[in-house]
């Protein structure tokens, strides 16, 4: 077994625990708690996209309380102002009277950054986030902070709710890594639930990774390799998201107004060498590519007008991608 493959199999076993440790508290939601995570190892954020009460924010906190890293909660409001997220100077006096300035650091400052209701904030609020989840630094004036890393954004919406709330920017969502929709519990997880929260029996979870460690899983999985002709495939899928685009389906042409970034691209092939580590492998497939697809997409393609009339979702403009995009080259060579 090489050294890679040694650390990889490390990675799988902390991502299992950490996954079994959030399983404690939280009830079902496997796919939306694995996603979360393999942004986690990825380096990237997630936003969190669901109805009320569907753990969204217990998620968050109790992954938090899984990891040995800073956390801070940002409750996004009508009436937030850049500052109360990034912090401000403000004037201290010293042991000799003498006053001065000394920048107060906002909640931006923590590792595990929960944004709440991220939509309720004006886009002059939202946009104080941008250099943060895509430099990790904080500018103020004339100063420049660097953020402790790993440092990752959870952020949460509620898509019925329309009053009160602000579109996210295109910039703000194509920061995300990952977009998750939090479905609702079925019947026995709904049973499940009352169980745990009507109950005696309380649940502690202990923290099981820290920083160093995501760090180092970070790094080991960047030498993941994907082969030429699987890169090819992520960046044709992401071509056929656009209008006029090389391969792209009737609905892309009919009803898109913009396809997803080159950013779109980047998280395909993050969270699909995740997702081949996972799976004990040192090279990415095209499955992994495709199981990866739906959340790093459906947030980066912007419909037009009338797709938006029609009621046509970006969940379905991605199911036509993939089902119109083949691993089959034109040179004829296929995929493995």
């Amino acid at each position: 077994m090489s050294d890679l493959e040694q650390d990889l199999a490390s990675l799988c076993s902390d991502f299992s625990d950490l996954r079994a440790e959030v399983g404690k508290v939280l009830v079902g939601q496997d796919e939306v708690v694995e996603t979360v995570l393999i942004a986690l190892f990825a380096g990237g954020h997630c936003l969190l996209e669901g109805v009320p009460g569907l753990a969204k924010t217990l998620l968050v906190r109790t992954l938090s309380e899984c990891l040995d890293l800073e956390y801070s909660r940002i409750q996004f409001t009508p009436d937030l102002m850049p500052a109360d997220i990034t912090g401000t100077r403000i004037v201290v006096e010293n042991d000799k009277g003498r006053k001065d300035f000394e920048f107060q650091k906002g909640p931006i400052f923590g590792q595990v950054v929960l944004a709440d209701e991220i939509n309720r904030a004006t886009p002059k609020t939202q946009s104080a986030l941008l250099e943060a989840m895509q430099e990790g630094e904080v500018t103020v004036g004339t100063e420049t902070h660097v953020l402790k890393q790993p440092f990752m954004v959870l952020a949460t919406q509620n898509p019925l709710e329309m009053d009160g709330t602000y579109p996210l920017p295109e910039a703000q969502l194509d920061r995300f890594l990952f977009k998750v929709h939090v479905p609702f519990p079925d019947r026995s997880e709904l049973i499940e639930v009352l169980e745990r929260t009507t109950g005696a029996r309380s649940v502690q979870v202990n923290p099981i990774l820290g920083g160093e460690v995501i760090l180092g899983h970070r790094k080991r999985i960047l030498d993941v390799e994907a082969a030429s002709h699987v890169q090819d495939y992520a960046v044709r899928m992401l071509l056929a998201t656009h209008p006029g685009g090389e391969g792209a389906p009737e609905m892309v042409t009919r009803w898109v107004r913009y396809g997803a970034s080159p950013r779109g691209v980047q998280a395909l092939l993050l969270g699909a060498k995740v997702r081949a580590a996972l799976d004990g492998r040192v090279h990415v497939s095209f499955e992994d590519i495709r199981l990866t697809a739906p959340a790093a997409l459906r947030h980066r393609i912007l419909l037009g007008f009338e797709g938006e009339a029609e009621g046509v979702t970006s969940e379905q403009i991605v199911t036509a991608v993939l089902e119109q995009v083949s691993e089959v080259v034109e040179d004829g060579v296929a995929g493995a």
